[in-house]
Order: C-alpha cells, then sequence, then structure tokens
C-alpha cells in the first residue's frame, strides 16, 4: 500500500513539472503582452515605447517596504508621456495590483486593475467605478493632493458597499504617484530608496 502510493505520488510529481516546464513560457508571454497592453491603455493609447524601466521602493507608514516598478514612456518623436506605475496594496480580499498612467506633470491619464482578490459585484468593481465618467472618476487629477474617499473627508465616492477596497485602491494610486515623483536620479531620500533598471 505504502509503495503504491509512493509510485503514485511520484507519477504525479513528475507529471505536473512536465506540464508546469510547458506552461511556464507561455503564461510568462501572456503577462508580458497584457502589461504591454495596459501600458498602451492607461497611457491613454496611440504609439508609444517604454524608454525605461525603473524600481522604486518605498517604506510605508508601517515600516513595510513597498515596491513599485515604474514604465516610463515616449511617443515616436522621443518626447516624453509621462509614466505608467505598477503599484500594490492590500485590498480587502488579498493584494489589489493597480497600474496607473501619469502624465509629466502627474495628472492621472488612466488605470487598470493587473490583480485583484476582491469580491465579486462589489470590490471588483473598482475596475470601471474611478474611471472617465464613472461616480468615482478620478481621471485628469493630480494626487500631489491625495486622492481620498468622501467617508474619510476627501472628494472621491467609494464604491458602494465597499469602502475598504475604494481607500485600498486610492491608497495605491497615492503611492505609484509618489514613486512616479521619486523617479529622478538625484530623488532618493529620506524612506525612499531607488534601484534603477535601465532597458
Amino acid at each position: 500500500m505504502v509503495l503504491v502510493l509512493t509510485g503514485v505520488a511520484v507519477i504525479t510529481g513528475a507529471i505536473l513539472a512536465y506540464i508546469n516546464n510547458i506552461t511556464e513560457a507561455p503564461i510568462a508571454q501572456q503577462k508580458e503582452k497584457a502589461l504591454a497592453d495596459g501600458i498602451k491603455a492607461v497611457m491613454g493609447g496611440g504609439e508609444l515605447t517604454v524608454s525605461k524601466t525603473d524600481t522604486v521602493r518605498q517604506n510605508d507608514a508601517k515600516g513595510k517596504e513597498l515596491t513599485y516598478i515604474i514604465y516610463q514612456t515616449q511617443d515616436a518623436k522621443k518626447n516624453d508621456l509621462g509614466a505608467a506605475v505598477e503599484s500594490t496594496t492590500g485590498g480587502f480580499g488579498g493584494d489589489l495590483k493597480v497600474l496607473v498612467g501619469f502624465d509629466p506633470e502627474g495628472n492621472i491619464l488612466g488605470y487598470t486593475l493587473l490583480e485583484h482578490a476582491e469580491t465579486p459585484g462589489l470590490g471588483a468593481k473598482a475596475d470601471k467605478w474611478f474611471q472617465k465618467g464613472e461616480k468615482g472618476d478620478i481621471i485628469g487629477q493630480n494626487p500631489s493632493e491625495e486622492l481620498v474617499v468622501s467617508k474619510d473627508g476627501g472628494k472621491v465616492d467609494a464604491i458602494t458597499a465597499s469602502t475598504i477596497t475604494s481607500r485600498a485602491f486610492l491608497l495605491a494610486v497615492n503611492n505609484a504617484y509618489k514613486a512616479y515623483k521619486a523617479t529622478p536620479v538625484d530623488g532618493a531620500s529620506g524612506a525612499t530608496k531607488q534601484v534603477k533598471n535601465e532597458q
């Protein structure tokens, strides 16, 4: 009995390893394509290229190190279009990963949710709730003055019955803005530690 169970476990493990090996490259390619499409979408579409990728690490209020990836973008004439920033915070159901597009002045061009574990029909509405023309519209705003839900004294309408998700989403956007503004070469100071990864 023990030999049979051991044999089954070994064979099953080998099959799973083989399947993982086969699917690893296509999954990575799909993620790269989704990221490229996301960058284009949050930067307003059109022809653009990622000219540089920066990684910025900052400590939050609790001392936890957070990592942000900044994709600096340019148009075909090499004009600076701003950047798309990947930011992750803890939502109601788990991590909430957001990609936010900023113009050179720091105004929000667009956003997309890359990952979330929010409640379907409630917190999951964040993918549309804060878009242009929607109730919680943040497009065009500049987070130099932090974006805060109206329940906490701010000007942004929270998702109905999903205040925790709304707070987490806005925190991700505010943090993305701070990371974007910390990207100059001399921008690392205080709690900000910057790591450059040039393409």
